[in-house]
């Protein structure tokens, strides 16, 4: 080994709480980093491959059935902006029943609403669907479904029941579309039998359809990276047909973000972090080596004296920083990559693509960016070693800036003041020992505010998850929910029940409700119904909540518009607008068994149940559509009195219900856990934890730079009578008001950062986050956030405080 190596060596070996400093900062930076480089690359990477495989379509255009003619859909295909277009397909909403048993369900299951679509083959210039098993329709009688909607084989049978004539077609294959333009389709002929539209019609205009329907266009524009180029695409293609007759449409974009929707989720906090890990690594980099020059001067010249040239000297001060940054690097990219593992594993299944992994590309970029910020940190203190002069070095033992503790005017003044303060000696020395060495005070100052501010912006995050957590299920503000019977299950669920077993008998809702009203204990309840049907522009089943009675107080948190206040409205989400391109105030169709009826969105909400896409409404609409006893309530939602007894009311309310005849059950309301932000939870205390363990260790190594200064001042005051316990409180003063004020200037830094990047985490899953949910810092967190400073200053100043005492005062009085 080299001498330049031998040196780096005994000084990595020398000072480990340093080497130690500089291994955690590095790593938690690289980790945090590398999780938000991979993941927001990564978790794209499945659909985008797919997509450009595929030619998924950059736009599905949906227009009207009974106005449009094939020419005129044709000829959307020349407007501005278009690359290639395929279509027209005709498309329906169809519900299927199952007339064969299978592995997964049986014979006689009405299957929710599927959006089919006419098509001759999986070809073609855009959304080339991709065949996973079995063949694609060629003639009458087959049908292809997609392989994530429909739970079933090549083999199995399916009717159509609503259909003239109630067609049994056979599952010949399972497919899938990229963007997800349908969930079955047949030959155009079938879906014209179908649709109850003539087998040689080639317009639409002027047929006498049994069941609704329309006609698909799929687009692939030149330009389609943002949404703005999608949506003046959209407006061209709207602009080659007549006014009207596109009645919908649905963006590649929309797709993509609900299938990357939880991963890209983590990466605007992930940023934060590894920003915040960034810097702090540059600062205590720059601490641990400007304190090894200060502390090690004569060693210095004694290495100049023993012929090390200057740049040789540079060398070996920035590798003391550059060996154990390297290992934190190498640590952090191998546990970030750990990390992504679980979280892009769920972003390859929602396409069928293989688990992808962090880029190689990010797992060299990330370190190698850190290590040339810890290089540039070390190299300044280094260049001051290297100009060091030989002699004045070894003379002076330490640097000019180490010099003259207190000469300073600003530290004359206030070693003068101390002695005036009202309070222990020990404590008025440690206090104004700040403004002796305000340089180093300012430093240790920044290690804490990033701690304090990454502490805060921590908490902040968990209240904000927290409050999401119970407020995302519909429904999660009742104490109590009565079961009606009827099986109702939470949205997106189907009840299936095997081949045999009896209809669930329902409840009347009007004697649960009349039971309800004479418990002892009830505050308030409503009523809620559900059902699957087709909503325009919307491609598949759509699940319908109906509210009955007073619903406002367990209404899910309204980001724009309002709740419900009468028939023929309702209260979607942000995703649910988007999906079905329209906006609050707009009207949205459904469809049932060939009964339609329109309400108009006056609501945007928050809640993630049924994928964020459910529809909720009053009652009465789906009594419009005809369900009967489908549309009155299967489930009461109760408020309880203040003070009332849980269990007691319970089992008074079972034993009513019971006692009235009523076939109902009452229960706890039991909102389930979102796995996805328990993850956030565990990964965001994780991150945290190693900022705050860095933050800290940085203080620790300011005040042992500062005692070792200052270690024949200490001999002199245990000269003259200064006990240990004394020394302990000046050492520990001496930064506990510079953590105090730090922690006051960081909480509202990391209170501002919270509140730029919740919103963003609200805007990867396609929702804004309610303003309830990010005000979450209530005066009492925020003085206890702000004394965080002060604890974090304290508990890094413990040790060495602890060494100073434990000095022998002959000891210090020699040493230099």
């Amino acid at each position: 080994m080299s001498a330049l190596g031998r040196v780096v060596r005994a000084g990595v070996g020398r000072r480990r709480v340093q080497t130690v400093v500089m291994v955690l900062t590095t790593l938690m930076a690289v980790t945090a980093s590398v999780l938000a480089a991979g993941l927001l690359v990564a978790a794209r990477a499945p659909f985008e491959r797919a997509f450009a495989e595929q030619y998924g379509a950059h736009l599905v255009g949906q227009f009207d059935g009974a106005r449009a003619s094939a020419a005129e859909m044709k000829a959307t295909a020349e407007a501005e902006g278009v690359a290639a277009a395929a279509g027209p397909f005709l498309s329906l909403s169809v519900r299927p029943r199952t007339a064969s048993q299978s592995e997964f369900v049986p014979a006689g299951v009405d299957l929710p609403p599927l959006t089919l679509v006419g098509r001759a083959d999986a070809a073609g210039p855009v959304d080339r669907i991709e065949l996973v098993e079995g063949a694609w329709p060629s003639r009458a009688g087959q049908i292809a479904v997609d392989e994530s909607e429909v739970p079933v084989r090549p083999g199995a049978r399916l009717t159509i029941p609503d259909a003239p004539g109630g067609p049994t077609l056979t599952v010949v294959g399972v497919a899938r579309s990229v963007t997800g333009t349908a969930d079955a389709w047949v030959t155009p002929d079938q879906a014209k039998a179908l649709a109850g539209v003539p087998t040689g019609a080639t317009d639409a205009a002027g047929a006498t359809p049994r069941a609704s329907y329309s006609y698909e266009m799929y687009y692939r524009f030149h330009d389609a990276r943002t949404a703005a180029d999608v949506a003046a695409g959209r407006a061209a293609v709207a602009g080659a047909v007549p006014e009207g007759v596109m009645t919908g449409a649905r963006s590649y974009l929309t797709v993509k973000q609900e299938q990357t929707a939880n991963a890209m989720a983590f990466v605007p906090f992930l940023v934060a972090f590894g920003g915040l890990g960034l810097f702090l690594s540059v600062l205590v980099i720059g601490i641990v080596v400007g304190g090894a020059v200060g502390a090690a001067t004569r060693r210095i010249g004694v290495l100049k004296a023993l012929g090390f040239t200057p740049g040789q000297v540079v060398r070996a001060y920035v590798a003391q920083a550059f060996v154990p940054a390297a290992v934190g690097c190498v640590l952090g990219v191998g546990l970030g990559n750990a990390l992504a593992v679980p979280v892009l594993a769920e972003a390859g299944d929602v396409v069928g693509a293989p688990t992808t992994t962090v880029p190689l590309w990010i797992d060299v970029v990330v370190p190698v960016g850190a290590l040339v910020l810890v290089a540039g940190a070390a190299l300044v203190p280094a260049l001051r070693a290297g100009r060091l002069r030989t002699v004045e070095a070894i003379t002076v033992g330490r640097t000019a800036g180490e010099t003259g503790r207190g000469a300073g005017r600003l530290g004359r003044l206030a070693a003068r003041f101390a002695p005036r303060v009202p309070l222990p000696r020990a404590v008025g020395l440690g206090l104004a020992y700040p403004f002796a060495r305000p340089g180093r005070s300012l430093v240790a100052a920044a290690a804490v505010g990033f701690g304090a501010v990454s502490v805060t912006f921590a908490v902040g995050l968990a209240l904000t998850l927290g409050a999401v957590q119970e407020g995302r299920l519909l429904n999660s503000a009742a104490d109590v929910v009565v079961e009606a019977g009827g099986g109702q299950g939470p949205p997106g669920a189907d009840v299936v029940r095997a081949g045999g077993e009896e209809e669930e008998v329902r409840a009347d809702p009007g004697a649960v409700a009349d039971a309800l009203r004479a418990q002892e204990g009830t505050a308030r309840f409503y009523g809620t119904a559900q059902a699957q049907v087709a909503a325009s522009g919307v491609t598949g089943a759509t699940t319908v909540v109906a509210y009955e009675g007073d619903s406002a107080w367990g209404a899910p948190q309204i980001v724009s518009g309002r709740w419900l206040d009468g028939a023929g409205e309702a209260v979607v989400t942000e995703r649910f607008l988007d999906a079905a391109g329209i906006a609050v105030g707009d009207t949205v169709t459904l469809a049932d068994d060939g009964r339609r009826t329109t309400v108009r969105i006056v609501g945007a909400a928050f809640f993630t149940e049924g994928g964020s896409m459910a529809l909720l409404t009053s009652t009465t609409t789906l009594a419009d559509l005809g369900l009967g006893a489908d549309a009155r309530p299967g489930q009461f939602h109760v408020r309880t009195e203040p003070g009332t007894d849980p269990a007691r009311y319970l089992d008074s309310l079972n034993g009513a219900l019971r006692a009235a005849g009523v076939g109902a059950v009452a229960r706890t309301g039991t909102p389930g856990t979102s796995g996805v932000i328990v993850a956030m939870d565990a990964l965001i205390g994780m991150l945290t934890l190693m900022l705050v363990v860095v933050a800290g260790l940085g203080v620790l190594n300011t005040v042992v730079l500062d005692t070792r200064d200052r270690v024949r001042d200490l001999g002199v005051l245990k000269a003259l009578g200064m006990t240990p316990r004394q020394t302990v409180a000046m050492v520990v003063t001496s930064v506990a008001g510079v953590g105090l004020l730090a922690g006051v200037v960081a909480v509202p830094v990391g209170v501002a950062l919270h509140h730029a990047v919740t919103p963003l985490m609200g805007d990867a899953i396609g929702m804004s986050v309610p303003a309830a949910d990010i005000a979450v810092y209530d005066p009492p967190v925020l003085v206890l956030l702000a004394l965080g400073g002060l604890v974090l200053a304290v508990a890094g100043a413990l040790l060495p405080a602890g060494w100073a005492a434990r000095a022998g005062t002959a000891t210090a009085l020699r040493t230099e």
